[in-house]
């Protein structure tokens, strides 16, 4: 049938020929054990660190997500924190600017109050000054009057009330 020799020669691949078994079993054995010393070996320790890189890539990447988050928080509390210090500086001003224009308004007012006071008194004191010099004004026109009226000696009431009269529109009372 199928052969790889002759006609003539024993083998053939369809029967089986023990010595042929036996060494292909030692070369398929040696191969085995050469290739498990130098191949087998350094594929497994490479596949071994390979996957010992990735658990530590792993645990890094969880390390510094776990940072992160940390991080993230920490950054939010302090974002926070300037919020909450912005607002009670924003409050403090507010508070420091009302009293400033309350006490601008209040001093406003006593200087006001003051100034009201003042031209009150000064009014007052221009009031009384000008009664003082109106008096002083009749009074002096009622002599000159009294003066002129006792000058002349006049013997009738009727005469001496129209020389009284006739005095009185020749005074100026300005």
């Amino acid at each position: 049938m199928f052969t790889l020799l002759s006609e003539g020669s024993a083998f053939s691949l369809i029967t089986p020929d023990p010595g042929l078994m036996i060494w292909t079993t030692v070369v398929f054995v040696l191969l085995w054990v050469v290739l498990g010393k130098f191949a087998f070996k350094p594929i497994a320790n490479a596949l071994k660190e390979r996957e010992e890189s990735i658990e530590n890539a792993l645990k890094s990447a969880e390390a510094a997500k776990a940072e992160m988050a940390n991080l993230t928080s920490k950054n939010e509390a302090l974002l926070n924190e300037a919020r909450e210090e912005r607002s009670r500086i924003i409050a403090e001003a507010k508070v420091a600017a009302e009293k400033v224009k309350n006490d601008i308004v209040a001093k406003a007012q006593a200087e006001a109050d003051v100034k009201v006071r003042q031209a009150l008194n000064e009014i007052e004191n221009q009031k009384r000054a000008a009664l003082a010099e109106l008096k002083n004004q009749v009074g002096t026109v009622a002599l000159e009057i009294a003066e002129k009226v006792i000058r002349k000696e006049l013997k009738s009431n009727a005469d001496q009330q129209a020389y009284v009269a006739d005095l009185v529109k020749q005074t100026n009372l300005n």
